[in-house]
């Protein structure tokens, strides 16, 4: 165990983290740039997988290996102004298909805070304030926006949005979504948050059928397999 790992533990048992180890046994990969890098376990994927890559910032190294390695076609999701303007600069690859939709528990207009640092590309649902002015952009919930854009189901959700997991997550699975992958970045550190949230979230995926497959040294991103 390293010495981060030991911290982390400590935090937990203070009730001030989270601590998981996977829960099965089974290949992981790791695909991404450094920054924004993901597991991912291979043997559900192919070239009919469907994936849903929910808050895409200005890095789809993830996407863009996925696609390349598996050939798999991929739903974006990422309604604020920073994501959009780098998407329109760069070449997408051809089965990428970004939309300008954020995702949320309800079907409406919804409140995004800058980043807190400059330098970051990612808008919050959950926090109140960030370098730079908030905007107002569309949200749906995920069953909704399938109806809406006439969406295959998703094979895989991998989900950055900034502490709206908490929400989204119950959301999905009420609406009787269940794909073999979520992949999660949690956010309980935030003080907007807390580690009861995660934990929350981990009691219902696990009752849901799903098992940590893998998860970051930092303890934010987990890999969810189900039926595992």
């Amino acid at each position: 165990m390293t010495l981060r790992s030991t911290f982390r533990r400590l935090k937990s048992i203070l009730g001030l983290d989270v601590y998981c180890r996977p829960e099965v046994a089974v290949e992981t990969v790791r695909l991404g740039d450094p920054g924004g890098r993901w597991s991912v376990v291979p043997d559900t994927l192919g070239a009919g997988t469907v994936v849903y890559a929910l808050g895409v910032g200005t890095d789809i190294s993830f996407e863009r290996d996925l696609i390349a390695r598996y050939g798999v076609a991929i739903h974006a999701f990422d309604p604020t102004p920073i994501a959009l303007e780098w998407a329109a600069s760069q070449p997408l690859p051809e089965r990428f298909a970004l939309h300008p939709y954020g995702v949320a528990d309800f079907d409406g207009t919804a409140r995004f805070a800058a980043p807190r640092k400059r330098k970051f590309p990612s808008f919050s649902l959950v926090r109140k304030e960030g370098v730079g002015p908030a905007v107002e952009a569309p949200v749906h919930r995920l069953i909704t926006l399938i109806g809406l854009l006439q969406l295959p189901t998703p094979d895989l959700i991998k989900m950055d949005i900034e502490g709206a997991e908490y929400a989204v997550l119950p959301d999905l699975l009420e609406s009787g979504l269940r794909p073999a992958q979520i992949l999660v970045e949690f956010h309980h550190r935030w003080r907007e948050v807390g580690a009861r949230r995660t934990r929350e979230a981990l009691k219902l995926l696990a009752r849901s059928g799903y098992r940590i497959a893998d998860v970051s040294e930092n303890g934010m991103e987990y890999v969810f397999l189900r039926g595992a």
